[in-house]
């Protein structure tokens, strides 16, 4: 065998176009623009139902009914409360460690015999209650803020939001937060998702699974924030100024943050949801209408300067607006993304186990070869 010879085997650098398992969570479609969860679209999911009924039909199947959805939501909420002897391995850490980190560090240690193979849905809630109350204790202990315990009145969003902040949000900022956590609940075979389901076909536990998912999360090019897209708008400033500062800026070859996405090559639907959301609020808060206006103006100049070009908003275009609006600070902005994202990656887990294979792919020596 030439074993230098990409040819000699199917290769893809990547794995770019390989397809390595089926999957009822979700379909993701770029070339249409579709995005699907368990046979629901996302976008109506986002505009229609709370995170608690998506996050149940992530992991069952099926939406909730009245009953199931109250059941599930106790449960939510129960796992919210950080344990004692993790509180007392966060107040170990460096305060200079990166929130990310903290995370990773975090899940691992709460890896003790409830997280034996096979992985549960009861402990994929369990990560999904208690990752916002991580970020809450990790991001008020930082800046001296003492930690808030969670509210057992709230739903999971609204919580999340309380106990960052101490006041209990508006209904236009919970509902703007539980739309992004919709949408960016789950996206196929994404980096992470891919990480997850190679460590859970091991049959490692849950915890190993998504401690490996929240490192490939942590790479700029997977759960990069969408910070130029806010620095662009605090450049904007008002309404009044998006046209000249778009012309500008295309004038001078320079790129629009927030259009162009590498798997949509029409509108993205998660940005068309998050756009109606944002719509819905207009008024309310000044960088929805903001961010509103200039998507408008930036869709019919781009028309103009680069005819044919096909150019939408991508996801973190009003994923901006919604962080911006929230006043959610730029270094929460890959942890949440993340808080939201758990489910996903644990459905992916749980599929796994249900019908497992390692994966094992090849690889193409390209070293030397030593003489017989």
């Amino acid at each position: 065998m030439n074993y230098g010879k990409k040819s000699a085997i199917n290769y893809s650098k990547g794995l770019e176009g390989v397809v390595a398992t089926e999957t009822k969570i979700s379909l993701v479609d770029g070339e249409k623009g579709h995005l699907v969860y368990r046979g629901y679209w996302a976008k109506d999911l986002a505009l229609n139902h709370s995170f608690e009924e998506v996050a149940f039909l992530i992991w069952y199947g099926y939406l909730p009914n009245e009953e199931e959805l109250t059941m599930f939501s106790d449960l939510l909420k129960k796992y919210r409360v950080i344990p004692k002897y993790l509180k007392n391995i966060l107040d170990l850490l460096p305060k200079d460690m990166d929130i990310m980190s903290v995370l990773r560090t975090s899940i691992s240690a709460l890896g003790d015999s409830k997280f034996k193979w096979p992985p549960t849905i009861e402990q994929a809630i369990q990560l999904t209650a208690i990752i916002p109350s991580i970020i809450a204790y990790w991001y008020r202990k930082v800046n001296g803020k003492t930690y808030i315990e969670p509210n057992m009145d709230l739903d999971h969003i609204a919580n999340y939001l309380y106990m960052l902040n101490g006041t209990e949000p508006n209904n236009a900022h919970t509902k703007a937060l539980s739309a992004y956590f919709i949408l960016t609940i789950e996206h196929g075979m994404n980096a992470s998702t891919f990480s997850s389901r190679v460590v859970a076909s091991t049959e490692s536990e849950l915890i190993s699974a998504i401690c490996v998912a929240i490192g490939a999360m942590k790479g700029p090019l997977h759960g990069g924030a969408p910070s130029a897209v806010i620095e662009m708008l605090e450049e904007i400033g008002s309404i009044d100024n998006i046209e000249p500062w778009i012309i500008k800026k295309l004038e001078n070859g320079e790129k629009l943050m927030g259009f162009g996405h590498r798997i949509y090559k029409t509108k993205d639907p998660r940005a068309e949801a998050l756009k109606e959301v944002a719509k819905s609020l207009s008024g309310e808060d000044e960088w929805f209408d903001l961010a509103i206006a200039l998507e408008e103006k930036a869709i019919e100049l781009l028309n103009k300067y680069k005819p044919g070009k096909k150019l939408y908003t991508n996801v973190e275009f009003f994923a901006a607006a919604v962080m911006k609006g929230i006043s959610l600070p730029q270094e929460l902005f890959t942890p949440t993304f993340t808080a939201s994202r758990i489910v996903g990656w644990t459905a992916h887990v749980l599929e796994q186990a249900s019908d497992n294979r390692i994966f094992r792919p090849q690889s193409i020596y390209t070293g030397n070869i030593p003489n017989s």
